[in-house]
């Protein structure tokens, strides 16, 4: 049987057609600024395919393996570590914020809301977390200021209300204790807004550089996107040198620094887009159940 044309089924796939180029165009034009070479960009600008392909940025990016192993290393020890134990804080806060038999939600709520308009600062930050917890050049530095968010503690808390009552007062009348709830009935019931949680904290932790620019001194304990930036920062130090002649070790060297900045977005980005479809499945879901309850 032979399907009669569709006029707005056609429009509306080829709009959604577009709309996902708009999506895979910039990452392939990325790519492609990535491999092409340094002479190529300045002659013909980018472009969506490579007009003279050119690994240079990659193997300058690569020249010192052991210390980009290092940083992906500590990004990804770091990241997950957060990602579990920021799970983990702030469903056990947002659960009792979701019960109505808690006495002082009202106040907690509210507290915790306090904090997303008004913070102590940078300095303060600095002198609690260097002074006294001590994490200073510490891997924990990246980890324990960032278990907690007051946005998510919110949305978790709203999704958390939006469960069917039911299913807490009938555990409660089988003799199951909070915990046994919270494990057994709530997390399992709750994968699309932990999911989705989850994978911003990794979004936020996986591009995290100011925290190793500020507590970290020892280039082993580097995150990813510091180590990147410091390359980068250390090639266009090289080619200034050999600009202004000022030394004649440099002086016919020239590092590739425009692909080298699209070298490093997509050895930055790659790892996240194989995480994103295992989170794929409950992301949506996740944000939208979130914001139907205030």
């Amino acid at each position: 049987m032979i399907k009669k044309f569709n006029l707005p089924q056609f429009i509306l796939n080829t709009f959604f057609v577009l709309v996902c180029l708009t999506y895979i165009l910039p990452f392939i034009l990325v790519l492609s600024i990535s491999i092409s070479s340094e002479d190529a960009i300045k002659q013909f600008g980018y472009t969506l395919f490579p007009k003279i392909v050119d690994f240079e940025a990659y193997k300058q990016i690569f020249s010192n393996p052991t210390q980009l192993i290092d940083a992906y290393y500590v990004t990804i020890i770091f990241s997950a570590v957060t990602m579990v134990l920021s799970i983990l804080v702030m469903t056990l806060m947002a659960y009792p914020l979701s019960r109505p038999n808690c006495k002082f939600r009202g106040v907690l709520t509210f507290y915790i809301f306090f904090t997303m308009l008004f913070n102590g600062g940078l300095v303060p930050s600095y002198i609690m977390n260097t002074k006294y917890l001590h994490l200073d050049n510490n891997i924990l530095v990246y980890i324990l200021p960032a278990l907690v968010s007051a946005w998510y503690i919110i949305i978790i808390r709203t999704f958390f209300q939006g469960l069917p009552e039911g299913l807490v007062e009938s555990a409660k009348i089988d003799g199951a204790s909070e915990l046994r709830i919270y494990f057994k009935i709530i997390m399992p019931l709750s994968k699309p807004v932990v999911a989705t949680i989850a994978f911003f904290v990794v979004i936020a932790k996986w591009n995290d550089w100011n925290t190793a620019l500020i507590y970290i001194q020892s280039p082993k304990l580097y995150s990813l996107q510091y180590m990147l930036q410091k390359i980068l920062r250390e090639a266009e130090f090289v080619n200034k040198i050999a600009l202004e002649g000022i030394s004649g070790t440099f002086q016919d060297y020239k590092v590739p620094t425009e692909s080298m900045r699209y070298a490093m977005a997509i050895l930055a980005a790659g790892p996240i887009l194989f995480i994103f479809p295992f989170f794929q499945k409950h992301f949506a879901r996740g944000l939208t159940i979130g914001a139907i309850k205030g």
